[in-house]
């Protein structure tokens, strides 16, 4: 039992030492340098490079498309002839006369356009047909003259220019001429200040 036990005691001592001569190595080497010798061995340094970049050499552009040379347009003549009158070559002086140049005729007297009066509303002869001679069974037609202003208004009476043969027929005849309207005649397109106009009247029964 005892001889047991030593050996144990002999094991544990012999461990122990070779844990501490192996620590006393570590320590001895790494003083040394030997840990960095076998760190280059284990991992060898890294060595870079510097690549350099390859610029893509510029090509030349290409050359421009051949240009094709085109034919002149011809353009033909117009067929068009000219006929340039020919100048006469003598210098003699041509249609001499002796007779003496009549003067210009005067001009021609300027005509002012002018127009007569003219019925602008005219009542019906049915309304101035005067009652007795419708009774007396009077018919016929009366020319009836008037004159009127430059604003158209009736200047003195009516007048009887041709009579129906019956009086009273030429008095409604002026009573219906009196109540008419009229337009003034124009002379250069301006109103005259008296124009006259004749028209007829007549009454028939029926």
């Amino acid at each position: 039992m005892a001889v047991y036990v030593q050996q144990n005691q002999s094991r544990r001592m012999a461990v122990f030492g070779a844990i501490v001569g192996f620590h006393l190595l570590l320590v001895y080497g790494l003083v040394s340098g030997l840990a960095r010798k076998v760190v280059e061995v284990v991992a060898p340094p890294l060595v870079t490079d510097i690549i350099e970049e390859i610029k893509p050499e510029d090509k030349p552009p290409p050359p421009p498309p051949p240009q094709m040379e085109r034919p002149p347009v011809q353009v033909p003549p117009p067929d068009v002839v000219i006929d340039i009158p020919m100048e006469s070559s003598t210098s003699a002086i041509s249609n001499v006369t002796d007779k003496a140049v009549a003067p210009p005729a005067p001009p021609a007297p300027v005509v002012v356009a002018s127009s007569p009066a003219k019925i602008g509303r005219m009542p019906s002869s049915e309304d101035y047909y005067p009652a007795a001679s419708k009774r007396a069974e009077e018919q016929g037609s009366t020319t009836v003259k008037v004159c009127v202003d430059s604003k158209g208004k009736i200047i003195g009476n009516p007048a009887v220019v041709t009579s129906s043969g019956f009086e009273r027929l030429d008095e409604g005849a002026v009573k219906l001429a009196r109540a008419g309207r009229y337009q003034p005649g124009t002379s250069g397109g301006q109103p005259q200040a008296e124009s006259c106009v004749s028209f007829r009247v007549k009454f028939e029964i029926k």
